[in-house]
């Protein structure tokens, strides 16, 4: 591969790489790479060019992207591209940084990295001379450099100049900061909340010039990943402005079978550093330890084919859940009307006295078809059944009225799920595919629907719901949902006592 150099050494060229066409100016990232080059730290040649990217301009003086984005995958160096680019930010431009993390650990270890090149008065002591302040506060970690016409010394009296401050983010991280630059490390994790709180920061960039980076891998299955996933398609619009983005990675549409099969060549193709930091059978022994699809995710950089949303199930994950119905259970049902009132779906969880619940896609129909076929099945099947949970904005109300005036009475049976109880359902759904706690008949439709699903976030404490692509559906999901939920939270036994049936 010509532009890798060596078959022994990874592609230094992205397989995405996005510039603003307004980008004619790259003599700040020439002088970035000079200068850290000179302090000990040499750029590879893949962080050169991101650094090009990053701080290239455009004939109006002005910094040609607002918005900067690098995915690769980890262990690659990307924060040694950060480390080139604050160390020329600071010490060069005098701007002032703030650098976010999702969490503590990851922002400390930023800064501990950054002031290693501040506070070596005998390796650095031009860099060591321009500090003015060093807060070491776990959780306030903060460089401060003097400002420009500071005397310095004992006649200091400047209020500071630029600086990188380091923070955790959170829904209040934001407050307190003016700032030019906004780094989001670990982006994948972002939320829309953070990123509303940090924002502000930039709004009155002192140089007048803001900029924000964001970098991160692929969202996994418990990212939020909503920021990272938008720049990315912001930036793979044709007509994207003000934007650049670096991306190693495999096609998003590449099976992971397939890429498993070729993952040698697929490594070096997506892991700029290897064979440099990076040996090829740490990559080995990580294809051993992982799956297929977290494999491509994590070392191969693949996004999702959903706008790079992962998927909420992983299909090896759900393949090994196939079993059979038990014979000795306990049936529950679950009803999910679609939000938009289309359809509905009846699903049944059949829970066994020892071992997974076993969850059964039954029938998904148009609302066209009226429910008089779902209201003579749940209550044919009331007898034997536990409970029956029902789930749908501006349907299950009536519906559950139609259950009753057919003549299932008892109150305790038929469940209207409160937003928490759905949002248990949830959790306690993915937590059982993660664990093994339930098996599935491995019915094609289901497991299109099941596969399909990605991640919808409700609320800002972590909940979720399943969502499907535009034009799609996941409602027998939804439904198998709900009555896997009733199958773990029910006491009630069929056929101990007044079933509340009036026949």
């Amino acid at each position: 591969m010509n532009s890798r150099g060596s078959a022994l050494l990874g592609l230094q060229e992205p397989r995405i790489r996005v510039r603003p066409k307004k980008a004619i100016d790259f003599e700040d990232g020439e002088d970035a790479v000079f200068l850290s080059g000179g302090y000990g730290l040499t750029p590879d040649e893949w962080q050169g060019a991101v650094t090009y990217g990053w701080l290239a301009r455009g004939k109006d003086g002005k910094l040609a992207a607002g918005r900067c984005g690098l995915a690769v995958p980890r262990q690659n160096g990307k924060n040694g591209n950060v480390e080139v680019v604050q160390l020329h930010k600071m010490a060069i431009q005098g701007r002032k940084l703030l650098h976010t993390a999702h969490e503590v650990k990851t922002a400390r270890k930023a800064f501990l990295r950054l002031i290693s090149f501040f506070e070596n008065p005998r390796k650095y002591p031009e860099l060591a001379e321009m500090v003015k302040e060093i807060r070491r506060t776990n959780g306030q970690e903060a460089i401060v450099l003097h400002a420009r016409e500071c005397e310095r010394g004992d006649l200091c009296d400047c209020t500071g100049g630029a600086s990188c401050e380091f923070v955790a983010r959170s829904r209040g991280s934001g407050r307190g900061y003016t700032v030019d630059d906004l780094f989001c490390d670990e982006a994948q994790e972002m939320t829309d909340e953070q990123l509303e709180a940090l924002l502000p920061t930039i709004a009155a960039a002192p140089s007048g010039d803001p900029q924000i980076i964001f970098l991160g891998t692929p969202p996994g299955p418990n990212s939020p990943g909503e920021v990272f996933e938008r720049i990315r398609k912001d930036a793979l619009q044709p007509n994207a402005k003000r934007i650049a983005w670096d991306e190693w990675s495999i096609p998003d549409d590449m099976r992971p079978e397939d890429a498993v099969k070729q993952w040698r060549e697929l490594a070096y193709e997506t892991n700029p550093a290897l064979g440099k930091r990076l040996r090829i059978t740490t990559v080995q022994d990580e294809l051993q330890a992982m799956s297929p699809e977290g494999f491509c995710r994590e070392r191969l950089g693949q996004w999702s084919t959903r706008g790079g949303r992962a998927k909420a199930v992983s299909p090896s994950a759900w393949g090994a859940l196939r079993g059979t119905k038990p014979a000795d259970a306990i049936m529950s049902y679950g009803v999910k009307f679609t939000i938009d009132g289309s359809g509905v779906a009846l699903a049944a969880a059949w829970k066994p006295r020892n071992g997974p619940v076993f969850i059964e896609p039954i029938e998904q129909r148009n609302l066209g078809e009226g429910t008089q076929w779902l209201i003579d099945q749940i209550v044919a099947d009331a007898p034997s059944t536990a409970v029956v949970v029902v789930d749908g904005k501006g349907h299950a109300g009536f519906f559950v009225n139609a259950l009753r005036e057919a003549g299932m009475r008892n109150r305790k049976q038929i469940i209207r799920p409160t937003l928490d109880e759905v949002l248990a359902a949830h959790s306690m759904t993915e937590q059982a595919i993660l664990t093994g706690g339930l098996q599935h008949p491995n019915d094609p439709d289901f497991n299109d629907q099941v596969l399909a699903a990605v991640k919808r976030k409700i609320g800002n404490a972590g909940g979720f719901g399943w969502e499907a692509e535009e034009g799609e559906t996941v409602v027998a999901f939804d439904a198998a949902t709900l009555a896997y939920f009733g199958a773990k939270t029910t006491k009630r036994r069929p056929g101990r006592g007044s079933l509340g049936m009036v026949m």
